[in-house]
């Protein structure tokens, strides 16, 4: 390229500068305030609604991954860590946890105390897959509500002494390296609220309402007919925690306080309700129920 060439390239970009400066310039004038408060208050109201319409959507994309870290974790036997990342803290005012039709576990320690030393059983798997979340955070900012539907496999292997404890109903025919075989196709709604604590979003209400449950050689209707005909069978399902060690039942705790309200997994004699209700949009938690 030639010093000709070269120089009129450099008067070309000098002109695309100054063009492009004064383009600059007049649109920071349009936007200055004394150039039209009326159009500058307005401008600055519609950056404030995307701005927290932004942060809203954030936090509904940090809710749903704590719920999903939790089933991770729990799949896994990690619940220490569920402990310490992903509940509130110590002494958080109107923490609770429901998992079945017993009651309610309404102080810190008594909810920790399902996640306390679970143990990871040999030859145990849960699968859990997390469904159809839906979301509403508070246009506050401060909490958030969300119900989703897990689906999966819950299985291992228990010892016969063990099983023995347990209803026949739930294992498979036969023997498997001389233990009894647990293997369940699951569904489960779970109703969580959230409150964000240091900045960052923490379980505070939880509850789990089984659907239904099923051996993997027998459907849910069958297995839900032969638990409800036997009120030791419905009771064992009612308290059971999981199952520990050489698959040795684990019931839970003693309740805190009465259940918020009771659900039903499927039945051959009764029809499915929705409760607890769905989420609702709200502006801050007071308007709203709790789960």
């Amino acid at each position: 390229m030639t010093g000709r060439h070269k120089g009129r390239l450099l008067l070309l970009g000098r002109r695309a500068m100054i063009a492009c400066t004064a383009v600059f310039a007049a649109a920071l004038a349009a936007c200055a305030p004394d150039s039209d408060p009326a159009a500058s208050a307005a401008l600055e109201e519609k950056y404030a609604a995307l701005d927290h319409a932004v942060e809203r959507l954030r936090a509904r994309g940090e809710v749903e991954n704590v719920f999903s870290r939790y089933q991770y974790l729990h799949s896994f036997f990690l619940d220490e860590q569920i402990i310490d990342e992903l509940w509130v803290k110590k002494g958080t005012p109107g923490i609770s946890a429901q998992y079945t039709n017993s009651g309610i576990y309404n102080t810190w320690d008594s909810v920790m105390e399902y996640h306390r030393d679970r143990p990871s059983p040999e030859g145990k798997l849960l699968v859990h897959f997390t469904t159809s979340p839906l979301i509403e955070v508070a246009g506050d900012g401060q909490t958030a509500k969300g119900v989703w539907i897990v689906a999966g496999v819950e299985s291992g292997l228990s010892d016969p002494a063990a099983a023995e404890k347990a209803p026949a109903a739930m294992f498979e025919p036969g023997l498997v390296e001389g233990k009894k075989v647990w293997a369940h196709w699951i569904q489960v709604r779970y109703y969580l609220d959230f409150l964000k604590q240091d900045g960052k979003w923490r379980i505070w209400h939880f509850r789990a309402a089984e659907i239904s449950r099923a051996p993997f050689s027998q459907n849910w209707i069958a297995f839900a007919s032969a638990m409800q005909a036997s009120k030791e069978h419905a009771e064992f399902h009612n308290d059971i925690a999981y199952m520990g060690e050489n698959g040795e039942p684990v019931f839970m705790p003693p309740v805190d306080a009465l259940p918020k309200s009771t659900t039903n997994s499927y039945r051959t004699d009764r029809a499915m309700e929705l409760v607890p209700e769905l989420p609702e949009p709200y502006r801050t938690f007071s308007e709203t129920f709790e789960y």
